[in-house]
């Protein structure tokens, strides 16, 4: 049920992501969900893309350096407490979230979140026994 994200170092500088977001709007590839982590000296910038590969490929061939992470997209009903609930369900279970950023829209009555964690495939068992749906790739329109 994991889906790729790619992560690429960014320089920390003006433009930078300009650069690499017109590059891939250049090769006409979408981006689904976008996060952006920085230290000091440089950002990590982490994305969920329409076509994985073929974004993975322009990166490097442009001399990014990149590479791919499995994560969840988990939905979340977008009421009051729709992520408390999912939150409940991992604290109970004792599993712990490296990090979570939100996906763009959709157009049904979820939110959908990304969730970098160990054991991605028993976590997703996990939710879905409690309920929680994990979108697959297909759901959320990524080759």
């Amino acid at each position: 049920m994991a889906i790729k994200q790619i992560t690429v170092f960014l320089e920390n500088r003006a433009g930078r992501l300009l650069e690499i977001t017109q590059l891939l709007a250049d090769n006409k590839i979408d981006l689904r969900a976008l996060n952006i982590a920085e230290t000091t000296d440089y950002g990590l910038l982490r994305i969920i893309a329409d076509d994985t590969e073929k974004a993975l490929t322009v990166l490097k061939e442009n001399g990014a350096i990149a590479t791919t992470t499995d994560v969840l997209a988990v939905a979340v009903p977008n009421v009051s407490g729709g992520l408390n609930t999912l939150l409940q369900v991992l604290a109970k279970a004792n599993v712990d979230v490296s990090y979570m950023y939100s996906i763009f829209g959709h157009a049904d009555e979820n939110a959908y979140m990304i969730l970098q964690l160990a054991e991605a495939d028993e976590v997703a068992a996990l939710l879905q026994k409690n309920g929680i749906t994990v979108a697959t790739a297909e759901k959320l329109g990524i080759n």
